[in-house]
């Protein structure tokens, strides 16, 4: 069992910048960011597997850096040029199969930090 706890959120102006972390009590060989905004439907954010290779859903691209510290098994969110539609709960996901990930249906769940940002 693997617990994840996300923290970093708040409230920012549109193009401001914020950075979640993730702390994993475990290993796993692939985490990502999820997220869900009231009334949508929940969307991937950003994955980075065991060898440190990441993918990005295209609307993230050049705005959000996923990272990962081996060290402190902790995960990172870098986001950068925030917009009003990037306001959500955004939830830290673990999984060792990297397709339940992708599909949105890790084993592990965190609580979820809830970002906002305003225009």
């Amino acid at each position: 069992q693997v617990q994840l706890a996300e923290s970093g959120g708040g409230s920012v102006q549109a193009g401001g910048s914020l950075r979640l972390s993730c702390a994993a009590s475990g290993f796993t060989y692939c985490m990502g960011w999820f997220r869900q905004a009231p009334g949508k439907e929940r969307e991937g954010v950003a994955i980075i597997d065991s060898d440190g290779s990441t993918s990005y859903a295209d609307s993230m691209k050049g705005r959000f850096t996923i990272s990962k510290d081996n060290a402190k098994n902790t995960l990172y969110l870098q986001m950068n040029s925030l917009k009003p539609e990037d306001t959500a709960m955004y939830y830290c996901v673990a999984d060792n199969d990297r397709t339940r990930v992708v599909a949105g249906f890790s084993n592990y769940w965190g609580q979820g930090t809830q970002v906002t940002v305003s225009s």
